[in-house]
């Protein structure tokens, strides 16, 4: 991410990177140094429908994924996101200022809010409560709602995306991230692991 020429951070859309299609680009800056991290694409209103347009139409067949598929995706992505931690806690350190222990600690509580989230099977049941007045009976169905919005802070720019999107999408809801322009890198990383 660190290169001489100030990579430019991409977005994520359907998995894959997409080139942004304007110019206009701010930076990304080490706030400790103020040195020149990479270049963040000031995206476009066509850019971001097109990324709910790409979450909307996933959410069609996610939301029909079997809840233990669902979460066979979130334990493997736990998995690849334990592998990363030492490169999220230095994006983290260099890219929002945080001491290292403070980078590690909140990738930790990023993990368990993953470990959460594939725990999730007793909250999705429903529920049937015959005859609670005479002749009526009560049902209650739990369903996904569609596609969630993520925006998230700056000083948390891991731990706070991963108390958000895997419980929506342990819920069968598909997510757009939009993290802090000013702390992108390690959220974009995220996106990528994942």
């Amino acid at each position: 991410m660190r290169s001489a020429e100030h990579e430019t951070v991409r977005n994520i859309v359907g998995g894959r990177p997409v080139e942004p299609e304007r110019p206009d680009r701010i930076d990304v800056t080490n706030p400790a140094t103020g040195a020149v991290l990479a270049r963040l694409p000031l995206s476009t209103a066509a850019e971001v429908a097109a990324a709910v347009e790409s979450a909307r139409e996933a959410f069609s067949e996610w939301s029909r994924t079997p809840v233990p598929e669902r979460l066979r995706v979130l334990f493997r992505f736990r998995e690849k996101l334990k592998e990363h931690v030492p490169e999220l806690a230095e994006l983290i350190v260099t890219d929002n200022g945080k001491t290292l222990a403070e980078a590690r600690g909140s990738i930790q509580r990023g993990l368990e809010a993953v470990e959460f989230a594939t725990s999730v099977v007793p909250y999705l049941m429903g529920s049937i409560q015959e005859d609670v007045a005479s002749g009526i009976d009560c049902e209650l169905h739990r369903q996904p709602l569609g596609v969630v919005a993520a925006i998230t802070p700056f000083n948390f720019p891991v731990m706070v995306p991963l108390w958000m999107a895997p419980v929506a999408l342990a819920c069968g809801n598909t997510v757009i991230l939009k993290p802090a322009e000013k702390a992108p890198l390690a959220a974009a990383r995220l996106a990528e692991i994942f």
